[in-house]
């Protein structure tokens, strides 16, 4: 039997049983539809928030200072911690599973202004590795550097919103302005960005200075010293060590300011790290459940597949025996039959996933809210489906291909349809 007469016997077996056909080919296709599109949406989800995570920073752990509440050392519970500057050299050279370990000083009440307009940003010092660490993307000239740091010059950044507040319609970078009076000269200005979380405000509404010239004009505030910060960030050297990274940081910090270190509240630490991991597991534990009801609509679609080829069976009882009769082995007719079922299962299939790949390019033409990178489907869920769908079609086709290829020849041609 030819490609086309398998073909053509298809389209008979749909066209008698149109119906049931449809549901049947509906159900395969709609399982294929919910696998590719639930794994795409998931995909989509945790590629938004992952690009949401790096525009906060790069794997950051924010450490702020808090107050004890264990004894040790003799020192009573409830005692205030401050950062200060000797920290950072310690923190860093005590903690080999971290990359960065860097201040950051900040102030709410300059009063800011340029020749053109006041404002009122949050002012914030730290070292030039601070803009690769908060991805403080360059949208005009350059982020400070170590030359700057050395010099403490008076230089400042400016998040985008603050650039176009106190400069509108002009470009910032060279001009001056004017903290607390103190002149600084615009070298750059950060690239508009989003964000959906922040410990401090909005990046793109501050004005960044090297850590030292902060130190010098706007120290920190009572009860703080001019020797302490608000905020230590570090950053592990790689998402396995930030476990080991941040128990580092937490002993090296305790031993400075002689407190226990599985003291939490002494040195409470928002690890960004932690929260893209739990976050991940979240959309993958979504990701399976969904696919699974993905795969049990295939399984329904599967029985369906096998519920029709049987129907078929049945009413061509007799042509399967008049071909008996005329020699046709039954090999011929279990892979006739074989063949029709995988077919119509295959074809269903194909439907579905041209019907999951179009709808996705469909919706990601259309403005994407934020922190959702649209339907992102993978090759490997396609292909995944395509695979599931090939084992429950070979399953839904054998019973019904060898229930024809067993029919007795002189029984099939007594066969009366109906009868």
């Amino acid at each position: 039997m030819t490609i086309s007469d398998l073909f053509l016997d298809v389209l008979r077996t749909l066209w008698s049983h149109k119906l049931r056909a449809f549901l049947t080919m509906f159900g395969i296709a709609w399982g294929i539809v919910s696998i590719v599109l639930m794994v795409a949406a998931g995909e989509g989800l945790r590629k938004g928030q992952a690009e949401q995570a790096r525009n906060l920073g790069k794997d950051v752990m924010i450490v702020f200072h808090g107050r004890t509440s264990l004894q040790a050392g003799g020192t009573h519970a409830g005692r205030m911690v401050h950062w200060e500057d000797e920290d950072v050299q310690v923190v860093q050279s005590e903690s080999p599973d971290c990359e960065y370990a860097i201040p950051e000083l900040e102030q709410d009440t300059v009063r800011t202004h340029s020749n053109y307009n006041n404002a009122a940003f949050t002012v914030t010092g730290s070292y030039p590795p601070f803009g690769y660490i908060r991805t403080l993307d360059v949208g005009q000239g350059r982020f400070y550097d170590w030359d700057d740091m050395r010099e403490a010059r008076r230089v400042a950044f400016l998040g985008s919103d603050a650039a176009k507040q106190l400069f509108p319609g002009r470009n910032p970078v060279g001009e001056n302005v004017y903290l607390n009076d103190f002149p600084y000269t615009v070298i750059g200005v950060m690239a508009k960005k989003k964000q959906d979380s922040s410990y401090d405000g909005w990046d793109v509404n501050k004005v960044f200075l090297p850590f030292t010239a902060m130190r010098r004009d706007f120290p920190d505030k009572p009860p703080g010293t001019n020797n302490t910060f608000d905020q230590l960030l570090v950053t592990p050297r790689s998402v396995a060590q930030h476990e080991a990274c941040k128990h580092e940081v937490r002993v090296a910090l305790a031993r400075m300011h002689r407190y226990d270190p599985n003291d939490k509240e002494a040195c409470p630490i928002w690890d960004t790290v932690q929260e893209a991991q739990a976050f991940k597991t979240m959309t993958d534990g979504m990701k399976f459940f969904l696919g699974a009801v993905g795969i049990v609509t295939l399984l329904l679609g599967g029985i369906g597949v096998m519920n029709v080829m049987l129907v078929a069976v049945r009413e061509r009882t007799r042509e399967i025996g008049v071909r008996k009769a005329i020699g046709a082995p039954a090999g011929t007719i279990l892979r006739q039959f074989f063949m029709e079922a995988l077919i119509i299962a295959l074809l269903s299939g194909g439907v579905g996933l041209a019907i999951a790949f179009g709808f996705c390019s469909l919706v990601n033409m259309l403005p994407m809210p934020d922190f959702f990178a649209g339907l992102v489907p993978s090759w490997s869920s396609g292909l995944t489906a395509a695979g599931l769908l090939g084992a429950i079609a070979v399953g839904a086709a054998l019973y019904p291909a060898k229930r024809a290829a067993s029919i007795d020849p002189i029984e099939a041609l007594r066969y009366e349809a109906g009868g």
